[in-house]
């Protein structure tokens, strides 16, 4: 698989909430590992443009990290911020 264990927890650890452990439920980890699998799933689109079932696991993908996204704009804006700037993403 493309997203081994050693992977994720290196995208917790640098993600998480609290540096003391892995935290795996919090929206900024969570939001980092869609992003890492976004990422996965536009390159394979990229080689692999017929491949339907992919393209819209993508977009279920983009959506589940938006809505997370929002979550951390309403509640938490520093949060929010520090996100977009960690992951380089736009809004």
């Amino acid at each position: 698989m493309y997203l081994s264990s050693e992977k994720k927890q290196e995208l917790f650890g640098d993600h998480s909430l609290s540096k003391s452990k892995s935290d795996t439920g919090s929206a900024e980890s969570q939001i980092a590992l869609y992003t890492y699998r976004i990422a996965h799933l536009t390159e394979h689109l990229k080689q692999n443009k017929k491949d339907h079932s992919s393209r819209r696991g993508l977009l279920k993908l983009v959506g589940k990290r938006k809505r997370l996204l929002e979550y951390l704009h309403d509640r938490h804006i520093e949060r929010y911020r520090a996100v977009l700037a960690d992951l380089n993403l736009r809004k």
